[in-house]
């Protein structure tokens, strides 16, 4: 991705990313009551889930560092291929877990618009003028059709939790989006618009994410999870090292075909497969090492939408400005204090002040677009009866 600048489209490359979600429901990932559970009754924020997304939103921004470091060091590129392997996958599966309850009700829908459309849209115009800004391009266009750069997760996300009734009464919703995913990697046709080779090849962990129940999450928690987790990192490392100069990156990124990384059709299908199994196991890992109690950044958690999405200027203005032209910073001391910076910066951009200069646009209540909800006559006459 080092050269994600020099083509239109090639400006979606990073994936980060991320996202995260937020305690509205507006991000990658809520941990909060499932979608479609009243949101008058407060339930109590698990903070394993909140430490999971701010665990992951920091790789994000670690793996957003890295990239302009994969052609001078192969242990930064093992390093960013093992942390694209999960990261995303992670953020998709807790996404998915925390949409069960979605069923298009009427103030399910009104959350759906106002924490993932809305801020789609903003986000799209601000990274796009900032694109003409920063990058001496006046006359790039906004294109509410084509994702630049993190934005696609929004819009992804967007689909995918309105298809999420769809899944839960399929027979084998699983194997039908591995399907689906398999196909797009097959089909070069399929185009940008909506970034939809990702929204499809990424489907299956969104639909996984569907089918865990609360026993799942358990599992990964053990004593003995967390002690095999060690071996599993360090053999996958060990295969990224092998295979970074060997293998094509824009495989994690899941936004071409197989025949746009010049590579045959059935390699598609295999790749998706394949990938899918070692994300899974990864992102298995990764949980069975996150904290179960509350820490010093479990409230960070709640606002990783936030650091997802703002630090894309930071990520983006780092090669539009020439940041890593400075020799220093290709060396060891210099990639683990860029690693150390980036860390710090997501960790400030989801802090509560920033949540609050940045709701208007993150999570705005937009009472005004909408009609006022009528009472449900089924309720009423239950409630007249008692």
């Amino acid at each position: 991705m080092t050269d994600t600048l020099h083509s239109s489209k090639n400006q979606h490359a990073s994936p980060p990313p991320g996202s995260a979600g937020d305690s509205r429901a507006s991000g990658p990932a809520e941990s909060g009551p499932p979608a479609g559970r009243d949101p008058g009754k407060k339930t109590k924020r698990d903070p394993f889930f909140d430490n999971a997304k701010y665990l992951a939103i920091v790789l994000v921004a670690m793996g957003h560092s890295w990239e302009p470091l994969r052609g001078d060091s192969r242990a930064a590129a093992a390093l960013y291929m093992t942390v694209y392997t999960f990261h995303m996958p992670a953020f998709i599966i807790i996404s998915g877990y925390f949409s069960r309850g979605f069923r298009a009700e009427p103030a399910q829908l009104k959350r759906l618009v106002t924490g993932v459309a809305v801020p789609y849209v903003i986000f799209e115009i601000a990274f796009t003028l900032f694109k003409r800004w920063a990058d001496d391009d006046p006359n790039y266009p906004i294109s509410l059709l084509d994702p630049w750069y993190l934005t696609w997760f929004l819009i992804a996300l967007f689909i995918w939790r309105l298809t999420a009734p769809l899944w839960k009464i399929v027979r084998w919703p699983l194997p039908l989006a591995l399907g689906v995913a398999v196909l797009a990697s097959m089909t070069p046709s399929i185009g940008d618009d909506l970034d939809l080779q990702r929204v499809l090849q990424f489907l299956p962990f969104f639909v996984f994410g569907l089918s865990l129940k609360p026993q799942h999450f358990q599992w990964v928690r053990r004593r003995k999870a967390r002690i095999l987790a060690a071996p599993v990192f360090a053999g996958a490392l060990a295969f990224a090292y092998w295979a970074a100069p060997r293998m094509n990156a824009a495989w994690f990124y899941r936004r071409d075909s197989a025949q746009e990384l010049a590579a045959p059709g059935w390699a598609g299908a295999v790749m998706t497969l394949a990938m899918f199994g070692c994300s899974v196991i990864l992102v298995a890992c990764f949980l069975a090492w996150v904290p179960r109690r509350t820490m010093w950044f479990t409230a960070l958690g709640a606002g990783t939408l936030y650091g997802y999405l703002l630090h894309g200027f930071v990520a983006k203005g780092s090669r539009f400005w020439g940041w890593y032209d400075h020799d220093w910073l290709h060396q060891p001391l210099g990639e683990i204090g860029v690693t150390l910076i980036a860390a710090s910066l997501i960790t400030v951009l989801c802090t509560p002040p920033v949540r609050r200069t940045f709701r208007i646009a993150m999570e705005p209540e937009m009472t005004w677009a909408f009609r006022p909800e009528a009472p449900d006559p089924i309720a009423a006459r239950d409630t007249a009866r008692r």
